[in-house]
């Protein structure tokens, strides 16, 4: 059987970063578990810049004039 990898939502995934840093903030985990927690919150990091990555070329896709420049609001 095939198991289909877990994909974390950008808004779960940033919600769970502000819980990590809340704890560690509160400074009352453990070494231990302190770093586990950054090991996630560094993996979850890594999933909010490829969604915005991903959400940026889609934006720039849809932005493009006939003849296929991007054209950027500022």
């Amino acid at each position: 059987m095939v198991k289909k990898k877990k994909t974390v939502e950008f808004e779960q995934a940033v919600s769970r970063l502000e819980e990590i840093v809340k704890s560690l903030e509160e400074e009352t985990v453990s070494l231990e578990e302190s770093l586990a927690l950054f090991e996630e919150g560094k993996k979850l990091v890594q999933v909010c810049r490829v969604k915005l990555e991903d959400a940026e070329e889609k934006i720039k896709t849809l932005s493009k004039d006939s003849k296929g420049n991007v054209t950027v609001n500022k």
